[in-house]
């Protein structure tokens, strides 16, 4: 029993260890999809305030200007793993609000029809994003340094 207990350790140590490469991978393919999706809407504007516009989401043409630099910075910021988790809540609740507005009925579906929820185009940078804000953005991220930088000058 004492020689499970021992293996099973080492082979969570082990799979522990790959938490910053997990978060790094996460970070670098989602912030580039976000960077990416941010970037297109930037340059279409005017097509997104009038998304915005039949959604009912008030001040559209803020709103889209916003959502949409939001997306391009708050992707940059998240592959550099700066202000990760300021970013990470931000997006994630923009990605709430995508969900609330553009894809309410998936939303509403998350239990009765769960397949629903997924399938919809928030979901997986809804979890990308809540991961980088729970698990922050590993050691592979410029926070890291900052992070040990501020400390040493408290």
């Amino acid at each position: 029993m004492a020689h499970l207990l021992v293996l099973y350790r080492r082979i969570a140590s082990a799979f522990s260890s790959l938490q910053s490469v997990m978060l790094l991978a996460v970070r670098l393919y989602w912030g580039f999809q976000f960077a990416q999706t941010g970037w297109g809407k930037l340059h279409n504007l005017a097509k997104i305030t009038g998304f915005f516009a039949s959604l009912n989401i008030p001040f559209p043409a803020f709103s889209a200007a916003f959502v949409s630099t939001l997306e391009f910075v708050g992707g940059i910021l998240l592959m550099l793993g700066l202000f990760s988790r300021p970013v990470a809540l931000l997006l994630a609740c923009n990605m709430f609000v995508a969900y609330w507005t553009a894809d309410h009925e998936a939303l509403s579906a998350i239990f009765s029809d769960p397949g629903k929820f997924y399938a919809a185009d928030p979901y997986t940078f809804l979890f990308a994003s809540l991961m980088v804000l729970i698990f922050g953005a590993g050691f592979v991220a410029v926070d890291t340094p900052v992070a040990v930088r501020l400390k040493a000058v408290q």
